[in-house]
């Protein structure tokens, strides 16, 4: 119960921190206001990417242990990035739960830490919009495509964007 509190108590004082001092790039807010553990995030597409000018609804679920582990991200937009699970679950290293990789791929340094706040979560995945990491693809048809097939990449990248405008 503890835990939940102080989760609680950090969840509270990092909205605060973006309702006083906004960061450019998305928005965020609570999906509920009795929900401190859900919010509902807007990023919108970095300029000079395939991404830019979409709007791109997303749901961030905390742990009631967060900080010491990370929440998951979910676009609710239609989202075509080798970084993003046909689900819409946003896959980078930050996500993962702390500690070592069952996998091998990724270092205990680039996983989840307690450091980091919504604001970097949610910088990390527009950084993620800008450069793919199509090594380790959470969509491996879309990985294929970047590599493969970037006119089709692009074309399904630019109908999603306009699909996100017309849901404004």
């Amino acid at each position: 119960m503890a835990s939940s509190t102080q989760a609680s108590l950090l969840l509270q004082k990092q909205l605060r921190d973006l309702m006083k001092h906004p960061v450019e790039g998305f928005s965020a807010g609570l999906v509920d206001d009795s929900n401190v553990f859900e919010w509902s995030v807007t990023i919108i597409g970095p300029q000079d990417t395939l991404y830019e000018g979409g709007y791109f609804n997303a749901i961030m679920t905390f742990p009631l242990d967060y900080p010491n582990n990370p929440p998951t991200v979910r676009f609710k937009s239609e989202m075509w990035h080798p970084n993003v699970y046909p689900d819409g679950k946003v896959c980078i290293s930050i996500l993962h739960p702390p500690g070592d990789d069952p996998n091998g791929y990724e270092l205990a340094s680039e996983r989840w830490s307690p450091v980091h706040t919504v604001e970097s979560i949610i910088l990390s995945i527009i950084s993620m919009l800008s450069s793919p990491n199509d090594e380790s693809p959470a969509n491996v048809e879309a990985a294929k495509e970047w590599r493969e097939n970037w006119d089709q990449f692009r074309k399904k990248v630019g109908r999603s964007v306009r699909r996100s405008q017309e849901m404004l």
